[in-house]
């Protein structure tokens, strides 16, 4: 999955429905997302753009949004913010609201 930076976040949110994941290397939580976010995008293929975030090398954009725990995963439709969630997110309760979207 593509790690972004501020320098690239607006534009990568801009169309369509994106997930972004603001995470960190050192937690376990964000490593359990990992494969959640795969299998969705696997599933859900072209209809949903998935990004992350590091918090470590980002500090600044993970500041813009308020982050204080992680994961911290957000959906944009059309670069409007439409939902947030802390913690881990499971499958099946995430493609639910990502469907939705859709």
């Amino acid at each position: 999955m593509e790690i972004i930076t501020e320098k690239d976040f607006n534009e990568k949110i801009k169309k369509g429905v994106v997930v972004v994941d603001f995470f960190a290397t050192w937690c376990g939580p964000c490593r359990m997302m990992t494969p959640i976010l795969e299998d969705i995008k696997t599933e859900l293929s072209d209809s949903v753009e998935i990004y992350k975030v590091d918090v470590d090398e980002d500090q600044k954009l993970a500041r813009s949004f308020g982050i204080m725990s992680i994961p911290t995963l957000f959906i944009f439709v059309d670069g409007q913010l439409k939902e947030k969630h802390i913690g881990l997110w499971m499958k099946d309760d995430m493609l639910t609201v990502l469907k939705s979207y859709l």
